[in-house]
């Protein structure tokens, strides 16, 4: 996609709850989120993490304007033989600060039919607004996509997913900047400039923040 004039980037080596929790509402702005599993958090209890999860969930959504969607991008863990559902989680931060459901899809991770341990082969995509609503149906997409795409890293967004958030913030929102905290090696922030979005993402490592900088896209493949 060609567009007329040259969208910024910016990426803020922070930690992004922090960074959130001492930002206003993103005014003009959609944010998307991939928030960390417990993996991340070695001194965490389950439910401690739970609450953590919980809460920045609700930060991010507390941050996103009425203009605009908040949409997660997470993959259930397993823990001790129990399944920790993060689109559930999602949705319960999200009722209570009063945002709607706009739609739910599902990324196939690996070739449907193949079974996976530890981990699903799907990830969910879920996306919240308070007032946006979807009325055209001409303008529905897909609620299974059966290819990640391209991804920099282990933990990163694969790039059909980055193309179909990107895709809808730009078509079916008027916000014309994306924020993701959490951005890692900054796939989504990349596929959002190329969709004519700017691009905000926050990052505690230095040196992802620093690959998020500079990514680009080319054949619908990413280039560090």
């Amino acid at each position: 996609m060609s567009v007329d004039f040259k969208p910024t980037r910016i990426v803020y080596c922070d930690n992004a709850f922090e960074w959130l929790d001492k930002t206003p509402v993103l005014s003009d702005c959609s944010l998307v989120a991939s928030m960390p599993d417990i993996s991340e958090f070695p001194s965490y209890t389950l439910e401690k993490w739970k609450v953590w999860f919980y809460n920045t969930a609700a930060l991010v959504l507390s941050k996103t304007p009425e203009s605009g969607v908040t949409i997660f991008y997470q993959s259930d863990i397993k823990v001790e033989g129990a399944w920790v559902d993060k689109a559930y989680i999602c949705q319960k931060a999200a009722e209570n600060l009063g945002h709607e459901l706009l739609w739910h899809k599902i990324i196939c991770r690996v070739q449907p039919g193949k079974s996976t341990f530890g981990r699903p082969a799907y990830s969910h995509v879920i996306c919240f607004s308070k007032t946006l609503r979807l009325h055209d149906l001409s303008r529905s997409t897909p609620d299974i996509l059966p290819f990640l795409g391209d991804k920099t890293w282990e933990r990163g967004m694969g790039f059909e997913a980055c193309q179909m958030i990107g895709k809808f913030i730009s078509e079916q929102t008027t916000t014309r900047t994306l924020v993701h905290p959490f951005c890692g090696e900054g796939s989504m922030l990349a596929v959002a400039n190329q969709f004519g979005l700017n691009a905000i993402g926050i990052e505690r490592s230095p040196k992802r923040a620093e690959v998020a900088r500079h990514l680009t896209i080319t054949e619908n493949h990413f280039s560090k």
